[in-house]
Parts: C-alpha cells; sequence; structure tokens
C-alpha cells in the first residue's frame, strides 16, 4: 500500500511540473507546410538583423521577396541549413556598412552606400505559419530546399527588388567586370555599388562582388555573390560571360 501511495504521489508531481512548464513556455501553434512562389521562378530571403529561438536553434528573421511583381511577405524565420551561415554573413554586411559607408569611391569620386545580403531560392519555398505567444511568422523549412538551389547575394539595400526583378527577366545576363572596365568609373550608383561590391566583397567570407545583370533593355544591375552558392544558380554566382569595356560581352572560353 505504502509503494502505491509513493507511486501516486510521484505521478502527480509529474503532472503538476508538466503543467508549470507548459505555462512557461511559449505557447506555439503550426500550420501545415505550404509553398509559395513560382516553381520555375526565384525568390529572396533579406535577413533583417533580428533573430529568433525556434526549435532548438538561433534563426535569421526578415522578409522574402517573392517573384510575382515583387509581393514581400514579413516575419519570415529561415530555419533549417544556412541560418547560422546568414546570421554570420549578414553581420558582416553590417561591420562593413558600420566602417565604409559614408567614405569616398576613389573611382568615381561617390560616396559608398549600404550594401545588404539575401538569399535566392530557385523555384517554390515551403513554408509554414507559426503563432508563438499571439506573433505570426512563416517559417522557411530550410532543410527541404534542395542546397543546389539556394544561394547568396549583396547588392545596394534598395535595388534588391529590382535584382529579383532582373533575375526573373528571360533574356537577363549575368557577367564579370574586368578590372579596367570603365562601369567602375561611372559616377551613379551602377558605379559605386559595382565597385564597392568588388573592393569590399572579398572582406566578407566566401563572397566576391563586380558581377552585373544585364537586362535585355541594356540595365544594369551591380551585386556580388557568395555562400551558399548553389549549383542550380551557377551561372549567377559564377558568370560566365565578361562585359568589356567597349560594352561587347564575351562568353568565358
Amino acid at each position: 500500500m505504502g509503494a502505491l501511495k509513493y507511486a501516486v504521489v510521484g505521478v502527480v508531481v509529474a503532472v503538476v511540473v508538466v503543467i508549470a512548464l507548459a505555462l512557461l513556455l511559449p505557447t506555439l501553434h503550426r500550420a501545415p507546410v505550404h509553398y509559395v512562389g513560382s516553381p520555375s521562378g526565384y525568390e529572396a530571403f533579406v535577413p533583417n538583423g533580428q533573430t529568433i529561438n525556434y526549435n532548438g536553434q538561433t534563426d535569421p528573421v526578415g522578409d522574402l521577396i517573392l517573384n510575382n511583381n515583387g509581393t514581400t511577405i514579413q516575419n519570415v524565420v529561415w530555419d533549417g541549413q544556412y541560418a547560422g551561415t546568414i546570421i554570420q554573413n549578414h553581420n558582416q554586411i553590417v561591420q562593413l556598412n558600420d566602417e565604409w559607408v559614408g567614405r569616398t569611391d576613389p573611382v568615381n569620386n561617390q560616396p559608398y552606400v549600404p550594401l545588404q545580403d539575401f538569399y535566392v531560392i530557385k523555384g517554390q519555398v515551403p513554408i509554414e505559419n507559426v503563432t508563438i505567444n499571439g506573433q505570426t511568422y512563416y517559417v522557411i523549412d530550410a532543410n527541404n530546399i534542395n542546397p543546389a538551389d539556394i544561394a547568396g547575394f549583396f547588392t545596394y539595400w534598395r535595388w534588391i527588388n529590382n535584382f529579383v526583378t532582373a533575375i526573373n527577366t528571360p533574356g537577363v545576363i549575368p557577367a564579370g567586370l574586368p578590372g579596367n572596365s570603365p562601369v567602375f568609373q561611372w559616377e551613379n550608383l551602377t558605379g559605386t555599388v559595382a565597385y564597392e561590391t568588388m573592393s569590399l566583397g572579398p572582406r566578407i567570407r566566401g563572397f566576391d562582388g563586380g558581377i552585373v545583370l544585364i537586362l535585355p533593355n541594356g540595365t544594369i544591375v551591380s551585386y556580388g555573390a557568395g555562400t551558399p552558392s548553389g549549383s542550380a544558380l551557377f551561372n549567377f554566382t559564377t558568370p560566365q560571360y565578361v562585359l568589356w569595356s567597349n560594352g561587347t560581352i564575351i562568353p568565358l572560353p
């Protein structure tokens, strides 16, 4: 009888502890995973510097820009592969901005501008709606994305929507700039960002710059690329064309 009494007391204590923990821990409500974006398009996750503890790990928070007219989803959490890499990359970008923004570009004599990292996903993005203590987040289930379909980029922070539009434009050509390219001397944001990404990119682990997207109408978007570097986006992270000083686009041998 004594043993039974202690067993009952033990069960009651365990139940009380579980209830107490449930009251202390954040309330979490999850919806089924669904997919956003186009199967043939490119979407972009843009970290904003905030993080959240989710599934026992620290995840970056930001926006998800879809390929259809720049539709943006806010309060997005990147959970799974590359979460730590994204946080590290973003912190390095912030440090570079703190150090360099406002200085003068020595080539075109224009002030450096703030850069921003972002992460392009080829195809649809798996997300689930998660409510934590009344706040709704949209969690990217990154472990369910093929690593080949994820790549990191950076450019002037106001140009990220332009980049997403450009990379989804049929006929767009990514090209590297040679060191003597006149683009670096242009006294506008295109020239500034081209030189800034080329000169500062190597200061971010795994990143390089001095790349441009050339749209069919001749518009140029300057950017850089880095880690992660999925093979499905190889043409954009490691361009197979060079934009020469005379404006000719030459394929690499």
